[in-house]
């Protein structure tokens, strides 16, 4: 057996590892991933399954999407949001809309790539407090950078069952009971165009349109100050 000083590749894969992203450096509170028999997560897997659970339970931080590439691509039901402007504004846009956002469970079925997991997820619709549970599976897509490359979300209930129905349903219900929801309407405006956007056919045409108007509409975070004040200001109102 040889000894003496490491070789260089020893040292840089011993420096990756050591700077690679964790639960702690990220700030990860989903680290109690839930892996279905036989299924083995590598502790960067874990990282990245994790830092999605928090984005879908509306924590979303620029640490978070630091673990996403540039170019990445978001895609659900309704919504192809493509590079960091537009997958950004998604997953900050959730808990705007959304308060609170509980994880009611999540199980991962496929440790390969993508990764994969069942994901079932209640949210409320802010200033109505109508609920809506929705059952999915997301697929983790990591490119050669370590890096997520996609993230998909496929609703196990189809449209127009699918949760930004509910959001239209609720907001015509609770217009039609007071005046109250056209002040909520005015402070979270793009709740409107959600549900314009959902009234317009063709389907096709409605995922291009989320993601295009939402960026426009939904304040994500420059600076790492201003994400961390915004931060602060979605736990305060969870407290």
């Amino acid at each position: 057996m040889s000894t003496g000083t490491p070789s260089e590749t020893a040292k840089a894969q011993a420096s990756a590892s050591a700077n690679a992203p964790s639960f702690e450096s990220i700030g990860i509170k989903n680290k109690d991933i839930v892996q279905k028999s036989g299924v083995s997560l590598s502790s960067q897997q874990k990282v990245l399954v994790g830092s999605v659970l928090d984005l879908f339970e509306g924590n979303p931080t620029l640490k978070h999407l630091s673990l996403w590439s540039k170019t990445a691509t978001f895609q659900d039901n309704i919504t192809i949001a493509e590079g960091y402007d537009k997958f950004a504004a998604q997953w900050y846009g959730l808990p705007a809309l959304f308060d609170p956002i509980r994880i009611q469970s999540h199980t991962v079925t496929s440790a390969g790539n993508p990764i994969e997991f069942k994901l079932k997820n209640t949210y409320t619709i802010k200033g109505i407090k109508k609920e809506q549970t929705m059952e999915s599976t997301v697929q983790i897509e990591v490119g050669s950078d370590g890096k997520i490359a996609k993230v998909s979300d496929r609703w196990d209930n189809d449209l127009p069952e699918g949760a930004f129905s509910q959001v239209c349903d609720a907001f015509r219900e609770s217009y039609e009971h007071g005046m109250w929801t056209l002040a909520w309407v005015c402070k979270e405006g793009w709740v409107a165009l959600f549900c314009r956007v959902m009234l317009l056919p063709p389907f096709w045409a409605l995922r291009k349109l989320n993601a295009v108007t939402v960026p426009t509409l939904v304040k994500v975070p420059k600076t790492e100050e201003e994400d961390q004040k915004m931060k602060a200001e979605r736990e305060k109102r969870t407290q």
